[in-house]
């Protein structure tokens, strides 16, 4: 058996997982307000602790850890949406369980799950652009069948591609980042603002005020079907890919967008090889597509 570890910017996933890459049994802590002052040791005592009561009835093999940031060699360099940088998780986990621990970045471990899943049905596809969009935009390139992924860091920061010259400052110390216009936290952010809804009202309750309310809010949703559109076209004029495939809390929200960002960028003038269609799709894995790839 293995262990895989999805840390998100507001709750933490583990699954047990088995030589088939299935999830036998999942775990899921969302942070409340409180405990984010001290994040990381909230995130590694529910991590230790998990673990270790999962060894005491299964035989764990490997822990495999996705992060959403920058990282090499078990270090995490940069994880702007946590708030660490320069940080060896991976010997911390390892040196209270005992197993060793493999770390990745979040968007890269899902994209390598979600492909997985689409080679075994659609293995003609061998260029596929995948996003997580979710606190942040993260991402993944699959080219000839292989992950993208550079020399000395990951690489490939695809929320991190600015799209408005001095724009919204992003906690990566840049201005205009894409995830600071197509996250799906900004776009539920502008519209809690909007309809007076408290913050920690998200998932079914929020959707259930959103819904009825669609008239008072479609700016927003236009604003944020052009931001999207314009920072998805521009990745796929740089990877032309034979589909683009979105993961992470949006789909909770894709039936408000996913047809109308689809005929946004083939309609618009964005894309510098037109296309009469894109296979545009969401992850089939949703939020597990993390812990999976994270252990293949």
């Amino acid at each position: 058996m293995r262990v895989g570890i999805d840390i998100g910017g507001s709750h933490v996933s583990i699954g047990l997982i088995n030589e088939n890459f299935e999830i036998i049994e999942k775990f899921e802590k969302e942070y409340i307000e409180e405990e984010k002052k001290e994040l990381l040791n909230v995130i590694e005592k529910y991590i230790i602790d998990t673990v270790n009561d999962l060894k005491s009835k299964y035989e764990i093999e490997l822990i495999g850890m996705a992060i959403p940031g920058s990282v090499s060699n078990g270090i995490i360099n940069k994880a702007v949406n946590l708030g660490i940088e320069n940080y060896n998780i991976s010997k911390t986990i390892s040196d209270a369980t005992g197993i060793n621990v493999k770390l990745i970045n979040d968007a890269k471990s899902a994209c390598i799950a979600e492909y997985n899943e689409i080679s075994k049905e659609e293995p003609e596809i061998k260029n596929m652009l995948f996003l997580t969009i979710g606190t942040g935009i993260g991402g993944g390139v699959i080219y000839n069948g292989k992950l993208l992924t550079g020399n000395k860091f990951d690489g490939y920061e695809l929320g991190h591609m600015v799209i408005k010259d001095g724009g919204i400052p992003c906690k990566c110390g840049k201005k205009g980042c894409f995830e600071r216009y197509g996250s799906i936290l900004e776009y539920k952010n502008r519209v809690k603002q909007r309809l007076n809804i408290p913050q920690d009202v998200n998932a079914q309750p929020l959707r259930d005020i959103m819904n009825p309310r669609a008239d008072e809010i479609e700016d927003l949703r236009q604003e944020y079907l052009n931001d999207l559109a314009l920072g998805i076209s521009n990745l796929i004029t740089i990877f032309e890919p034979d589909c683009v495939v979105i993961g992470g809390g949006f789909t909770h929200f894709a039936y408000m967008f996913m047809d109308d960002l689809k005929k946004k960028i083939i309609d618009s003038n964005l894309l510098f090889n037109k296309r009469d269609d894109l296979d545009l799709r969401l992850a089939k894995l949703s939020n597990d597509a993390g812990m999976i790839g994270a252990v293949i």
